[in-house]
């Protein structure tokens, strides 16, 4: 419900700061005094386009802002898919309009596009005049109707499911297809850089092994020779090194014989000396293995500029990596090989997903053919005594594919004269009747659904005596469930209101300015008289005010 409305500088509304409450308000105040105003002020709010003619001062901009109390409105997702910052009890909305035209929107103090602030107010807040139908001309709404009339919330609640099941199935099934054409597109491609890789018969880190080999015969000359000086050096017959330790091994162990000082040096230098004798003799051996094989060296060149060239084409960085490129397009083309059994298994899922929502999606429509009946025959009995006899009412359903909303759609269709057509309700002329109609609608639906607040713009124009009684009647049973604000010039509209509020105008030195102020009981009592007798009030008129309220509200009085 909206529960405080603010408005400045917009028209001939200096400053305006507005309280509501839950149940009736009414809003009454002469022709001209600025009801009309508020409303714009309040369009502004549910995204309607802006006018830089009603900026009353040119040099400030013009700010409209609503505090909503959105408790039980389910909206949590809608802030949470458009990053606004959540509140669970309150929501303000800000419209701004700059002098020169610039229109910015808030909600909870985030910049929003003006379809986005149209898309969250709509949900919060409904106008209801002769010339607009709102909510009840969107077939979305429609529908929404004879579920909540039908009960429907577990069976649509099991239908998301298995629709969302179903959509999930059936984009898979067409991602898979698009892959497995892409695949048979490229199967050729695929199929001969295959072959390469197949042809190369790639080992793990062969590439790494090969690049040593390929060192080592590259420089075989310089390796035989270094090995040999290593050799000739520990080994030779002369003055080796082999034989000098060996010297000092003797040496060390005379001594030690009569200086226990060098005690152990000469086995630690035999020790030495065994590991040198095996070194020369690896040394030796691997001397013997160093031979000259420039084919061998030139087969190891061609293997690896081959291998690098498939690393530059397949963009990869080792050998390894050419393996997994390889197993990639083994599995590729296994798949095509097997794509028919895959695309079979998904469309038979595609199918057990579709049969599950069709089941599903034939209750609801059970179930709401049936709402519909039960609803066109409560608005016939409610708008008949409204002085519309001849009123017809029936609901047009259309089978459609599956959707988020099962494979229904709706269409109220309604005739105000005998032998008349049932027609849409968006293309059914507007004034006094279409309004009554609605008026019905939104009684019968405030029992079933969470419905925005709704206000109601001089909607009982042209009416008078019991009908009138009847209208506040119904707007009184609707602000049983719903918040509901009345702009009404009946006295018999106005009598049943929780709270009153009455607009009008008052001058300064410099200019005319709209006001509005909250009534209290005996206000209220005075403000009916006045609207039974005109200028003309006296105390007949204040007793008539008294009954009129009294037969209304029997527990006020």
């Amino acid at each position: 419900m909206i529960k405080e409305l603010h408005i400045s500088n917009y028209a001939l509304i200096d400053k305006l700061d507005i309280g509501f409450n839950d149940g009736l308000t009414i809003i009454t105040g002469e022709t001209g005094a600025g009801k009309s105003i508020i409303l714009g002020a309040l369009s502004l709010i549910l995204g309607e386009r802006a006018d830089t003619k009603a900026i009353r001062d040119t040099s400030d901009k013009t700010v409209v802002e609503a505090v909503f109390d959105v408790g039980g409105y389910n909206l949590e997702s809608f802030y949470k898919d458009n990053d606004i910052d959540w509140d669970e009890h309150e929501c303000i909305v800000r419209r701004e309009l700059s002098p020169t035209g610039r229109s910015r929107a808030f909600i909870n103090d985030t910049p929003v596009s003006l379809n986005l602030l149209r898309e969250l107010s709509t949900r919060l807040l409904d106008i209801h005049s002769q010339h607009s139908n709102m909510l009840l001309s969107q077939p979305a709404f429609q529908l929404s109707i004879l579920d909540s009339i039908a009960d429907n919330a577990q069976l649509l609640d099991n239908y998301g499911k298995a629709y969302q099941a179903y959509r999930d199935a059936v984009k898979q099934l067409e991602k898979t297809e698009a892959e497995m054409e892409q695949l048979r597109r490229n199967e050729d491609y695929i199929r001969f850089q295959l072959d390469q890789l197949q042809t190369m018969n790639l080992q793990p880190d062969e590439d790494v092994l090969l690049e040593a080999q390929q060192s080592k015969l590259s420089n075989i000359t310089e390796l035989k020779e270094a090995l040999w000086s290593v050799e000739n050096d520990l080994n030779s017959d002369e003055n080796s090194i082999l034989e000098r330790l060996n010297a000092v091994a003797q040496r060390l162990e005379n001594a030690e014989r009569n200086l226990t000082d060098v005690e152990g040096m000469p086995q630690r230098v035999r020790t030495s000396l065994i590991d040198l004798k095996d070194i020369a003799q690896s040394v030796g051996a691997i001397l013997d293995t160093l031979n000259d094989d420039p084919a061998e060296l030139a087969r190891v060149d061609d293997r690896l500029n081959t291998i690098y060239t498939l690393q530059r084409k397949h963009n990869a960085q080792n050998v390894n990596q050419l393996i997994d490129i390889q197993h990639d397009y083994e599995k590729q083309l296994g798949e095509i090989e097997h794509n028919d059994d895959i695309i079979e298994e998904l469309r038979s899922r595609v199918s057990t997903m579709q049969s599950t929502a069709l089941e599903i999606a034939a209750q609801l429509s059970g179930k709401r053919h049936d709402a519909a009946k039960r609803f066109g025959k409560s608005l016939i009995e409610m708008a008949t005594p409204l002085g519309m006899k001849n009123i017809a009412f029936d609901v047009d359903f259309t089978s459609t594919d599956l959707t988020p909303t099962g494979t229904d759609s709706v269409e109220f269709l309604m005739a105000f004269n005998k032998n008349q057509r049932p027609m849409p309700v968006k293309d059914t002329a507007s004034g006094g009747e279409i309004s009554r109609v609605m008026l019905c609608i939104k009684t019968i639906i405030a029992r079933h659904m969470r419905l925005p607040s709704i206000i109601f713009d001089e909607v009982d124009t042209g009416i008078s005596g019991d009908i009138a009684n009847m209208i506040g009647e119904m707007m009184a049973d609707i602000a049983r469930s719903i918040q509901v604000i009345a702009i009404t010039h009946l006295p018999q509209v106005a009598a049943n209101g929780n709270h009153h509020l009455r607009v009008f105008k008052t001058d300064t030195d410099m200019e005319t300015l709209t006001k509005i102020e909250q009534l209290n009981d005996e206000e209220h009592i005075m403000e009916i008289a006045r609207m039974l007798s005109g200028k003309n009030l006296d105390q007949a008129a204040i007793e008539n005010a008294k009954s009129l309220i009294k037969h209304n509200h029997k527990e006020k009085l």
